[in-house]
This record gives structure tokens, sequence and C-alpha cells, in this order.
């Protein structure tokens, strides 16, 4: 019997532990991620300056920020969900999937959409974060359905 108590009990503990609260490493040090939107020779920046754990869901945050191509700057607001985590010896990864819906201002206004990988080095010793980078892929389709750009952005 009390071997069984112990077991539920143990089983118990990985059922409700919760993920750990990463919401600052989307925030980037307060950096804006750069990469490429459409052809690879248009610029983007991509800044986050909100991010929040979901209190309902551990695996899932909400993000605010503003994107900037060329002259074009806008605001905007969404998810972005933890689909996997992998850990390694040396270096360990966050995968995931991200919706961030600009404000609709126009023709260049619409929605990120795709898959981001997080990928860092734990220092055991330091019991700290050392070597992480971040990259997104995806796409952006402006609202109306006219436009459509493959995007990268990385810290």
């Amino acid at each position: 019997m009390k071997k069984i108590l112990f077991f539920l009990l143990f089983t118990g503990s990985f059922t409700f532990a919760q993920m750990p609260d990463i919401a600052q490493v989307w925030l980037n040090n307060s950096k804006p991620y750069t990469g490429t939107i459409g052809n690879e020779t248009e610029a983007i920046k991509v800044k986050i300056d909100i991010s929040e754990q979901n209190r309902k869901n551990d695996q899932e945050y909400f993000l605010a920020g503003y994107s900037l191509v060329g002259n074009n700057y806008s605001k905007f607001e969404g998810k972005l969900h933890i689909t996997k985590y992998r850990d390694g010896k040396k270096r360990s990864a966050v995968y995931g999937e991200y919706e961030l819906a600009e404000e609709a201002k126009g023709k260049h206004s619409g929605i990120f959409k795709g898959k981001f990988i997080y990928t860092f080095i734990w220092n055991k010793k330091a019991q700290h974060i050392k070597g992480q980078f971040i990259e997104f892929t995806g796409s952006w389709t402006s609202y109306d359905g006219s436009l459509n750009f493959k995007t990268n952005w990385k810290n």
C-alpha cells in the first residue's frame, strides 16, 4: 500500500510540474531581432516589448511589439507556443510556433506566422544560460491576401 501511495505522489508531481517562465528570453535583452522579408535584400527588424507567460497554459506566451520594414512601422500582438523541448548534454533547444498580428493599417500590414528554435547552453556551475540563439522562420501575409513573403529573423 505504501508503494502505491508513493508511486501516485511521485507521478502526480510530474503531472502538475510547470514549465519555467522564460518570458524574458523573447525580449532579447531589449534589442530588435534582425533579418529578411521577401527577397533576401529587404531588411526587417522585429522588436518584442512585452512577453508574458500564459497562466492557464505554461507552454504559451503573449507577445507585443513592432516590426519595421523600410519606412513601414507596425505594432503587433500575438502568441508564441512551445511544442517541444530537447535537453542535450552540450546544447539544449526549445521548438515552437508563433503567430503575430499587426495593426490593420492598409496594404502593408498583416500576419507573421511560422516556427522558431531557441538553442542555448546551460552552465551548470554558474547556474545560468550562455550562448543563446533564437531564430524565427515563416511567412508574412497581408490581410487582404495579395502579398505573401517568406521571413527570417534572429537575435
